[in-house]
């Protein structure tokens, strides 16, 4: 399987929620039955620091991810670039990267509380 890229757009201080379909080089589903999965987001690929991002198999057969942030985790990233990934493990214990890519975090100017 290819690492897949998708960048990500989302506004800090709200929840975030992004469905993911991994496809095959033939273009069908990559069954995900027995895999686990794995995510952080980081300001760069150096940083020391990270959020975890939440992932969910939402159906093995068909290669379906979610990916998710609430909006405390959202809240506590600096606005601006960031880089993420998506690790999966195999039934067999193998590790692969599925899913790489940026992630702008926007300020949210409107979405902070109101007076």
């Amino acid at each position: 399987m290819s690492v897949f890229v998708r960048n990500l757009t989302f506004n800090a201080r709200e929840n975030f929620r992004e469905d993911l379909e991994l496809t095959s080089a033939s273009g069908g589903p990559v069954n995900l039955t027995g895999y686990s999965a794995a995510s952080h987001i980081r300001k760069h690929a150096d940083s020391s620091g990270f959020t975890p991002i939440t992932v969910g198999i939402t159906s093995a057969a068909d290669g379906k991810l979610s990916l998710s942030l609430t909006d405390a985790q959202t809240a506590g990233l600096t606005p601006g670039r960031h880089v993420y990934d998506v690790l999966l493990t195999k039934p067999s214990g193998g590790k692969l990267i599925a899913v790489e890519g940026t992630a702008l975090v926007r300020p949210g100017i409107s979405t902070g509380p109101f007076s």
